[in-house]
């Protein structure tokens, strides 16, 4: 006796996922810490491409990253350490987008999937 596929599918279609293991959960949640915060719109581009997260998201990460390094070398541009202001605007960053990176395939949270 054959199984009839409608009757077993799930009623909404699975949503999908950024990380295929935790080894890759690891990979990406490094992206942004190991790029000095260079790349930390990277894992939300990925995911809005991958349909993982609406495109908002990514874009307000990009212009987010655009905003934090031009704030801090509007403070420090030459780079001679005189405000800890950009080195605390980019470690803010860091945290930030490795934090939520590891958050891209949690079911809990909503915002912007």
């Amino acid at each position: 006796m054959a199984t009839n596929p409608y009757l077993t599918a799930p009623l909404t279609p699975a949503r999908p996922r950024m990380f295929n293991s935790t080894v890759a959960k690891v990979i990406w949640t490094l992206v942004p810490i190991l790029s000095l915060g260079l790349a930390a719109a990277v894992p939300f581009v990925v995911a809005a491409v991958k349909g993982v997260v609406k495109p908002w998201l990514a874009v307000t990460y990009v212009v987010g990253e655009i905003a934090v390094f031009i704030a801090a070398l509007a403070i420090s541009p030459t780079g001679k350490g005189d405000s800890p202001v950009p080195g605390f605007l980019l470690t803010l960053l860091i945290i930030t987008a490795a934090t939520h990176t590891a958050l891209l395939d949690n079911e809990k949270i909503t915002i912007g999937k």
